[in-house]
């Protein structure tokens, strides 16, 4: 069964470092979280906030290990006035064996705040 796996994350301004490192942690944890294998991952959609600029985001998904097969696509969140800023969303399509309500979503760092009820403690 494909599974939407979501998780989002904030960066604390628009560099390109930091884009790509808390992409990349935050995909690997929601895989980890979900106990997927890669080769189970369908296709990813990244999203960012129209304030960050200064990478795509998709490529540090690309230059993981053993990534780079799995189709990734990034893209701006719609611009609505007072959303959290500088916030990466994943939604990663994943063959898993668990009921939608056992998916494990993530959010991380500031985050949290958009899905309390979901965001796992750390």
């Amino acid at each position: 069964m494909i599974r939407g796996l979501r998780g989002a994350t904030t960066i604390e301004s628009d560099k390109q470092e930091l884009v790509w490192d808390e992409t990349a942690k935050l995909v690997r944890e929601v895989v980890a979280a979900n106990s997927v294998d890669v080769d189970d991952i369908a296709s990813i959609i990244i999203s960012t906030t129209p304030d960050i600029t200064s990478a795509f985001p998709a490529r540090s998904v690309r230059l993981m290990e053993g990534w780079q097969y799995v189709p990734v696509m990034c893209m701006h969140e719609m611009d609505v006035p007072n959303a959290l800023p500088l916030c990466i969303r994943v939604l990663i399509h994943a063959n898993v064996e668990v009921s939608q309500k056992d998916v494990k979503h993530l959010y991380l760092n500031g985050a949290i705040k958009l899905r309390p009820d979901l965001a796992q403690a750390k």
